[in-house]
């Protein structure tokens, strides 16, 4: 069983509430937590923390893999060590001496699931017990004594032929859980180091760290996700469109909530050249107004022995394109199928949690009829996976 930890305590000495500070549009412990959620490698991870207000955070993620523990008081101190909170968690859980434990830092952001997969890789491949991330620096380093710790300042190198040292990153550790509670330190016995990037120095610790990290993350990270070519929009209706509730008046007639915000995603979709379509089991007239009103290219209600996945097939045969071409959202079981073939997926906050657990799913952070779809498109039309 491979686990990851990451310690996240409420009190910060630099910057209030740092772990749960937005950071590139979301809390800062997003970051590692979407990173490992993703990795095929990592079967829990928790979140060891004395905050209520990250603890809300981490919950409104709906990621799988996430378990919060409560740390005792006593291990969230300023002066607490990492370690302490390592092994209160362990004392109180049955983990196997071979299990993987990955100690990771919220405050290194930058960290992607390729990081962690790689690590593992070369953990095992170099049958070393623990292993810590580093970055190569080719600065130069000298002591109090005026004394030069790496170079020979009377044949100073050029920097494209020095090597450089490496310099531990903070970013995250990898050992066995027998040599954690053997040793009682995050490193036991041989240990590798896997070299992440240059950028991946920074830590946010100071309200500059934050700017500089920022930048970097747009630069290096969000910059070059692989964008998806979005052709068509489509969206269930109840439960993302509306909230899911169901109102009649006196006479029986029946009404449903929508959100304006919503309305102008359709419309900004349309501007930018893609098709929308709307796929609904149920059959009414509302949403047949609804749709004339938001002026989508294709509506189909009532599908009866069709599934929606039929139905967008149909759809992209007309326009002449393939599913992973198509954008969707969902929020239940009837809307699987289609969410798990279609390029890009995304569902509301209160999705039904089989939907929640489709991989590379989008967890939006708002509710169904909460203006959910206008965020989903609002990332498509940003380009971001």
């Amino acid at each position: 069983m491979n686990i990851a930890f990451i310690p996240a305590r409420c009190g910060s000495q630099s910057i209030p509430f740092k772990n749960i500070k937005l950071f590139c549009g979301k809390p800062l412990i997003y970051w590692n937590l979407k990173a490992l959620q993703d990795s095929k490698n990592i079967d829990q991870v928790i979140v060891a923390t004395d905050c209520d207000q990250i603890k809300e955070a981490v919950k409104s993620f709906s990621f799988s893999k996430v378990i919060i523990y409560d740390r005792e008081s006593e291990n969230a101190k300023d002066t607490s060590s990492t370690e302490s909170v390592i092994l209160e968690f362990l004392s109180k859980h049955q983990f196997e001496n071979n299990d993987l434990f990955f100690l990771v830092q919220a405050t290194s952001p930058l960290t992607q699931t390729k990081d962690f997969d790689k690590a593992l890789e070369l953990l095992l491949s170099s049958k070393a017990d623990s292993l810590l991330t580093c970055v190569r620096t080719k600065r130069f380093f000298w002591n109090e004594n005026g004394n030069p710790l790496n170079y020979d300042y009377t044949n100073r190198p050029r920097r494209q032929d020095f090597c450089g040292m490496l310099m531990e990153n903070g970013a995250f550790y990898i050992n066995r859980i027998g040599n954690i509670l053997r040793d009682k330190n995050r490193l036991s016995g041989k240990i590798a180091i896997y070299e992440m990037s240059e950028y991946t120095t920074i830590e946010l610790d100071e309200e500059d760290d934050w700017y500089i990290a920022e930048k970097l993350m747009y630069k290096y990270i969000i910059s070059n996700r692989p964008k998806k070519i979005i052709k068509l929009f489509l969206s269930d209706v109840d439960g993302t469109l509306t909230d899911a509730g169901m109102y009649y008046g006196e006479s029986g007639e029946e009404f449903k909530k929508f959100n304006t915000r919503d309305g102008k995603g359709f419309e900004l979709l349309r501007k930018a050249g893609i098709k929308t379509g709307i796929i609904t089991s149920e059959n009414t007239k509302v949403v047949e107004n609804r749709a004339k009103k938001m002026k989508v290219d294709y509506l189909y209600q009532g599908l009866e022995h069709k599934g929606k996945l039929e139905v967008a097939k149909e759809i992209c045969k007309k326009e002449n394109i393939t599913l992973d071409e198509v954008a969707y959202i969902g929020d239940d079981i009837n809307c699987k199928e289609l969410l798990e073939n279609v390029g890009m997926r995304a569902c509301p906050n209160n999705a039904l949690s089989d939907v929640k657990d489709i991989p590379n799913i989008i967890h939006l952070s708002k509710q169904g009829g909460d203006g959910v779809v206008r965020e989903f498109v609002d990332i498509i039309l940003k380009g971001y996976k």
